[in-house]
């Protein structure tokens, strides 16, 4: 059976019409006389949204018993059982209710896709996960249901439900997404106008990475290599060198003068690991780039012109900047170099050679690494010159057992030896005078440099020959041999940082104890010069005596501008430089993110206090207003004369004019008591104090809700050690919170019991209850779970509950009821006296 197909309407934030964009495409495809049902829909009681279900076939919803309460899901066995063509599902991301076969949503909807049934969805860029935190920073409100990314990337197609942050407040404003009584609280939070723009960006930006992946999806499945100038790409290549920077610099300047164009650097590395890039400045070039907007990437490859142009064509690019080969002119006669190479192989990808600095400079020799120590070079020297005339003397000895073949293979292996042990230019300089040696001592004419047979001299210039290849041949062992334990040594060095990283050790005096470990040095210091230019200061030091400019210093590593390390003790090799440069880069970043922990650290207590002004003034705007206008109703009414009140309606107006009053000034008492905990200026009056006492005038000061509420406080429970007024405060805030959440006819219950030297005050409720995770973020002020509009209180109840217990001594601990339910635990210290 071919799987079923999948559509998915997704939305920058709720209300910009994706339901509505679901059932319009479920009733045209019934018109065309598709077999369309409505699994899922949540209408939110928008009258044009109901009325697109006129005519759909509406699969009855399963009903799921969980803690007492009941609530309606996706019934998908009912749906696989109907068997339609299509479904229409909504709310991709939802999480449902324990107690079905799937834990969420999308993956009831892979069950009928399974089945061959296409499925019509929706979801909230909001909703994705891996826009779940980026979501949270914008609008301060965390997004719990989330949907994998992948699942819906794999969804066959993806539309986007748009709609300007103005026209979806206009929305709001006329009534047409929430009810009138929510709709000021939503403004003026998570559909302010700057976060509908941020989410709107964030649902454009991830449609077009979909449709990148489906153009890249569609080139591969067709075998397209050539590029789709369907949008500008820009790819640099960067080699490690100083020209870095001006090419980064050019191929910006290039994206700007194309709107979107996208900036990616790419560094080719050889496979064996001997590129001889400069980690420093790759480090400090890739840092530009993303601070850019571009993107770094790394390829392996000993083709460079081919691996660069792979790279390009794999990322659909249509621009590639290089720099001007900084290779003599010598050199380029002999090889095209990579510039050339890849500008012929480019195809329809146009190439930009970049003039730099460094080019214009002209090409300097790098000094050539003799690969083997002095000390085997000085020995094959010896031996070259003490061993060819001995080894001269014994042929000469045997000469008449001996042909001139035998001879030469004999100067061969001397050659070949001394090319082991020193090199190149001993094994030649052997291979020279082995010539002249066979020649006057071995070829006829003896005695003379002159050779009377072609073949002895064919022979002879062969000897040369294959001296010279064999020198250069162990040479190059040699050397590569030399690179290979020096990269060995240097992976070890780096694996150890890598470790060191991953582990967790950040800090940069670590990082510079274990570079002046790894080399044996003195002192190392991190310096960086003030943004005023002004000589250095000493950033961090380890060892002995710190250098104060990286002059003072015996090495001097760069890093950037205004940063360098500064070496004292034994100079590190040219070989070493890497290594050192890979450490500089390490420690640049350390210091960065110390920083930036150290200034993040610095603003937390301003976010902290910003965080809680906006959702003060948020929260406390409706639950101020509300009783506010109820009293002001009420008290108007009464001063009134158009209308001539009862005394029974006069008494009922005062009454509720009393009610909103009193609401009023507990919202106001508890704004201040958290302010008091806050700055720790709450005044404590601990006495001797019965909780039979208490316990009736919290529940006489609730009001009506409280009548139902069981009381179980034994009389000869002993007194505890607490402020009677704010323990009055607890259980108000407490009882009240259980009664809020609580299902009808199930009544809170309130016991208490002693237990050594405490007594435990239990709240039990039969409500929702909270979940493990969330149970310390509901102590937090302003913070209410599944209650977000604020239309139920400022979120400060529990958390002024907590603050006030652990004042006196208490505290306040949230379990499980068994059965279904939260128990909130008030524990207190029994008065010393008892």
């Amino acid at each position: 059976m071919a799987r079923g197909r999948l559509r998915i309407y997704l939305g920058a934030a709720p209300g910009v019409g994706k339901t509505y964009a679901m059932l319009s495409e479920g009733r045209r495809r019934a018109e065309r006389g598709t077999d369309v049902v409505v699994g899922f829909v949540e209408c939110h009681d928008r009258a044009r949204t109901l009325a697109l279900l006129d005519g759909l076939e509406v699969i009855p919803r399963r009903v799921v018993t969980y803690r007492g309460a009941e609530f309606t899901e996706l019934d998908v066995d009912a749906v696989l059982a109907r068997a339609p063509e299509v479904a229409l599902i909504d709310e991709l991301a939802h999480t449902n209710v324990p107690g079905g076969a799937a834990e969420k949503r999308w993956q009831d909807v892979e069950r009928l896709l399974e089945a061959g049934i296409d499925v019509v969805s929706t979801v909230n860029v909001q909703h994705l996960e891996s826009m779940n935190d980026v979501v949270e920073k914008i609008t301060g409100i965390p997004q719990r249901e989330t949907v994998p990314d992948e699942v819906v990337r794999r969804a066959d197609q993806v539309e986007l439900v748009d709609m300007s942050p103005e026209a979806l407040r206009r929305r709001m404003a006329h009534g047409n997404v929430y009810a009138a009584e929510k709709i000021d609280a939503a403004l003026s939070n998570y559909f302010r106008v700057g976060n509908l723009t941020a989410l709107r960006e964030l649902a454009l930006l991830w449609v077009a990475g979909k449709v990148d992946d489906q153009l890249a999806r569609y080139r591969d499945d067709h075998g397209i290599a050539g590029t789709w100038e369907a949008r500008e790409r820009i790819v640099i290549a960067l080699t490690g060198g100083p020209e870095g920077v001006t090419l980064i610099r050019r191929a910006t300047r290039i994206a700007a003068r194309s709107k979107g164009a996208d900036l990616l650097a790419v560094h080719v590395t050889r496979s064996d690991g001997l590129s001889g890039s400069r980690p420093a400045r790759l480090a400090r070039q890739r840092e530009i780039v993303e601070g850019l907007g571009g993107t770094y990437h790394q390829v392996v490859g000993d083709d460079v012109p081919r691996a660069l142009l792979e790279f390009a064509r794999a990322v659909n690019a249509t621009q590639l900047v290089l720099g001007v080969s900084r290779r003599g002119r010598l050199a380029q006669m002999l090889s095209p170099g990579v510039g050339m190479v890849t500008t012929a192989m480019s195809g329809s990808i146009d190439v930009h050679m970049v003039t730099h600095e460094q080019a214009r400079q002209g090409h300097k020799r790098p000094v050539r690494d003799p690969g083997l120590a002095p000390g085997r070079r000085a020995w094959a020297w010896t031996l070259s010159v003490l061993g060819l005339p001995l080894l001269t003397f014994l042929l000469y000895q045997a000469r008449d057992g001996l042909t001139l073949p035998s001879d030469i293979l004999f100067y061969l292996a001397a050659v070949v030896g001394i090319a082991l042990v020193g090199g190149l230019w001993p094994a030649m300089f052997t291979a020279v005078i082995g010539f002249l040696l066979l020649n006057f001592y071995f070829t006829p004419p003896i005695g003379l440099l002159t050779v009377a047979e072609p073949e002895n001299l064919i022979a002879l210039v062969v000897f040369v020959l294959v001296g010279f290849g064999v020198s250069a041949v162990v040479d190059r062992a040699a050397r590569r041999s030399r690179e290979a334990l020096r990269l060995h040594a240097d992976s070890e060095v780096l694996f150890g940082l890598a470790g060191n990283v991953l582990r967790g050790e950040h800090a940069v005096g670590s990082l510079l104890e274990r570079l002046r470990e790894t080399f044996g040095l003195v002192s190392v210091t991190l310096l960086e010069r003030p943004a005023s230019g002004s000589g250095w200061q000493v950033v961090a030091t380890v060892g002995g005596r710190p250098c104060t400019s990286p002059q003072d210093g015996d090495t001097e590593i760069p890093i950037s501008d205004g940063l360098a390390l500064a070496l004292r003790g034994r100079t590190p090799a040219a070989a070493d430089r890497r290594i050192l440069e890979a450490f500089a880069a390490q420690a640049a970043g350390a210091l960065r993110q110390q920083r930036l922990a150290a200034e993040a650290e610095r603003t937390r207590p301003l976010e902290e206090a910003d965080r809680m002004r906006t959702a003060l003034l948020s929260a406390v705007s409706h639950d101020l207003r509300t009783p506010l206008s109820s009293a002001k109703a009420a008290v108007d009414s009464l001063h009134g004369s158009e209308i001539d009140w009862s005394d029974e309606d006069r008494a009922e107006l005062l009454d509720t004019a009393a009610q909103s009053l009193d609401r009023l000034d507990r919202l106001v008492a508890n704004l201040l008591d958290m302010s008091r905990l806050q700055v720790g200026a709450l005044g404590i009056a601990a006495r001797p104090l019965a909780l039979d006492e208490v316990v009736p005038r919290a529940l006489d000061e609730i009001g009506p809700s409280a009548e139902g509420v069981l009381v179980q406080v034994p009389h000869e429970l002993p007194p505890v050690e607490a402020d009677p007024a704010l323990l009055e405060r607890v259980l108000v805030n407490v009882v009240s919170n259980a009664l809020r959440y609580g299902p009808p006819g199930r009544p809170v219950l309130v016991t208490a019991s002693a237990h050594g030297d405490r007594v435990e005050l239990r709240v039990i409720d039969r409500g929702p209850g909270i979940p493990l995770a969330d149970r310390d973020r509901v102590f937090l002020p302003f913070q209410r779970l599944d209650d977000r509009d604020n239309h139920t209180g400022v979120g400060l109840g529990l958390a002024l509950a907590r603050g006030l217990t652990e004042a006196m001594g208490g505290e306040l601990v949230p379990e499980d009821t068994p059965g279904g339910g939260l128990t909130m635990t008030v524990s207190l210290h029994i008065h010393p006296g008892d």
